[in-house]
């Protein structure tokens, strides 16, 4: 039986476009886009174009949009921008919270570390975090800078943070805003991150290629390198930038323009493949509890099976044919429970949770497969 793929918030499947695109570069534009010969040039033009379509997406300047590894190398760069290295002299402040995705909350944790003050808004189980909260913890710094760091969206429940509502907050208290728009773009509307200093993106979450991301951020802003080495990326991110991933991401950021209406169609199949669940739980005397009741992205479910370990459910699923995940996929094939379901919820909460994402070709057949996997695995005596 081929897979049903319900996991799309941990990767795309790289769209036909997108793959014919990387051939073409591949075969015409593999020089290094530094070197100044025709063959150079050549690259770099599907450099630059790439960098165009990505700058409308985001909404910003192509002028200040760096192309990165993907969407952790930006959320890296952005939450040590401010701060000097993180060496703790300059003041500040940094705001965040537990919801966050891995390379935010390591990197605030890391800075923690090093001296700066670091401000963990609490986590509702709602799974939206509070502006006023940003607010008083934006009061706490008298001096140096002051960074507020969210998720336009959140990567386990599809929560949609409150991105408008913080942006005004910040720019009345001098702060800067970044925003993680990895899970949003090409999914919701540019307004989700409206209002943004700096925004990453990556490529593998809108149907492109693995290994390229970038991070957009307002004109006057300064960044600091991560890393030592050549000039490219205006010496931001030395190293060659591949023209093949580029032209991938290009195209797929082009897509991604059209990607909200797609992903709209997804909110009815979405609520009836939730509203089943819940049902089929419920005739089973084991109903599912849903992880987050604030506004969501039209595409994402996270449901907790109380007497089922997540990873194991997950596991059983896979095996009938259908794809989804217990938590991050930057957690997968660890035994740790989803750190963001556990910030809201609890640790038991979190360890039986499981996520299901939906995406622009998934079909209401998918979904009813998905159902009688589900109904099938769950008639199984639970592993706890």
């Amino acid at each position: 039986m081929p897979a049903v793929y319900l996991d799309w918030n941990a990767t795309t499947p790289p769209h036909d476009e997108v793959l014919g695109a990387m051939r073409e570069a591949a075969e015409r534009a593999w020089g290094n886009p530094s070197s100044l010969h025709r063959v150079g040039r050549t690259a770099k033009g599907v450099v630059e174009e790439a960098r165009e379509a990505v700058a409308r997406l985001s909404g910003f300047s192509a002028r200040d949009v760096v192309f990165t590894s993907g969407g952790t190398e930006a959320n890296n760069l952005a939450l040590w921008r401010p701060f000097d290295g993180g060496h703790g002299d300059t003041g500040g402040v940094c705001v965040t919270s537990r919801l966050e995705h891995p390379s935010v909350t390591a990197v605030a944790e890391q800075l923690e570390r090093r001296g700066v003050r670091v401000v963990w808004l609490d986590s509702p189980s709602s799974g939206r975090i509070d502006p006023e909260q940003v607010d008083r913890a934006l009061a706490l710094a008298e001096r140096g800078p002051r960074l507020v760091a969210l998720s336009a969206v959140n990567h386990e429940t599809g929560v949609i943070q409150p991105v408008t509502d913080v942006a005004s907050i910040a720019r009345r208290r001098g702060a800067d805003l970044h925003v993680d728009a990895v899970q949003a773009a090409g999914r919701l509307e540019p307004e989700a991150w409206r209002g943004a200093d700096s925004v990453s993106l990556a490529a593998h979450k809108m149907r492109g290629p693995k290994g390229i991301g970038a991070l957009a951020v307002r004109a006057g802003i300064t960044l600091r390198p991560l890393l030592r080495g050549g000039g490219q990326e205006r010496g931001l991110r030395p190293g060659t930038v591949d023209p093949v991933a580029a032209a991938g991401f290009g195209t797929a950021a082009r897509r991604a323009e059209g990607g909200p209406a797609r992903y709209l169609r997804l909110a009815p199949l979405r609520q009836s493949l939730e509203e089943r669940l819940v049902a089929l739980g419920e005739k089973l005397g084991r109903r599912p509890l849903v992880n987050g009741t604030a506004p969501r992205a039209p595409h994402v479910s996270n449901l907790s099976w109380v007497g089922w370990a997540g990873d194991e459910l997950a596991a059983a699923l896979d095996l009938e044919g259908i794809c989804v995940s217990a938590g991050s996929a930057c957690a997968a094939g660890t035994p740790e429970p989803s750190r963001v379901i556990a910030a809201m919820l609890g640790e038991e909460r979190a360890k039986s949770a499981v996520r299901v994402s939906l995406g622009e070709e998934t079909t209401e057949e998918a979904v009813e497969t998905a159902i009688v996997v589900f109904e099938r695995v769950l008639r199984r005596q639970p592993s706890r």
